[in-house]
């Protein structure tokens, strides 16, 4: 569900008034190409400080890791001190809390159990996509925090959707490797290559962990088609801006 071209929301966690869950969008911070994560704080203060502002929370609530498409999941007990690099997702039970993601096009997972108060924000391209990332999320919430996958909520949020996200070979033989029913996931297009869909392989990945399939959202909007709400790295270059998901328990 789109409340405004400010912050996206999702339908899936409107009933809880004690969850903040969103998505950015180009019109969320007035910079042109806002980045959240950098070798200097210079390079990123600003996009949180007008995030933070946005959101009506304190910048140093926003936590980042800085992501390299890799399948760790870290766990969250306080803000950290240093920069949680090689990390792609985020869990805590701490309230106050925002774990946040940056994406481009890549796919933005969030979950929360509402059982027992638990959140993940999870950043998914291809390859971590196909490392099951977010079977990890839901692993690291079952282990840790004695989850059960039947009571979390997922939302996937806007990414390239499978219109546009054609793949390579290497892409496809990984995918046949490792999503359940994969073949649902793949599609030739008229010139023989193919299309992957993100949004399908994380939601197979989701169901394998045993997850619910009414739990599960899918947004549905696509970067890449929608450039003027998303930023997109396929249509606009690596160096674009990033939309940032977040999720964070209130007290």
């Amino acid at each position: 569900m789109i409340n405004s071209y400010k912050l996206v929301k999702y339908k899936i966690f409107e009933p809880f008034e004690y969850l903040m869950a969103f998505t950015t969008t180009k019109q969320t911070i007035s910079e042109k190409n806002p980045k959240f994560t950098g070798d200097s704080a210079r390079s990123f203060e600003s996009s949180r400080e007008l995030l933070a502002t946005t959101l009506k929370i304190h910048s140093n609530q926003l936590i980042f890791p800085r992501q390299s498409h890799t399948n760790c999941v870290a766990e969250i007990l306080e803000v950290p001190d240093n920069a949680i690099s090689e990390t792609d997702a985020l869990v805590t039970n701490k309230h106050e809390i925002c774990l946040c993601i940056q994406t481009a096009d890549c796919v933005p997972i969030l979950l929360f159990d509402p059982v027992k108060n638990i959140i993940s924000a999870v950043h998914a391209g291809w390859r971590g996509t196909v490392n099951k990332i977010v079977e990890n999320a839901v692993q690291k919430m079952v282990t840790e925090y004695h989850s059960s996958p039947i009571n979390i909520l997922a939302a996937i949020g806007p990414s390239i959707s499978p219109d546009i996200y054609e793949v390579g070979f290497e892409v496809v033989m990984a995918v046949r490797k490792s999503i359940p029913n994969y073949e649902i996931t793949l599609k030739k297009n008229s010139s023989g290559k193919f299309h992957f869909n993100l949004w399908e392989a994380n939601r197979q990945l989701l169901l394998k962990s045993g997850l619910l399939p009414e739990n599960i959202e899918i947004l549905g909007e696509c970067s890449f088609q929608s450039n003027d709400k998303y930023f997109s790295a396929r249509k606009d270059g690596i160096d674009t801006g990033r939309m940032v998901s977040g999720i964070m328990l209130l007290k």
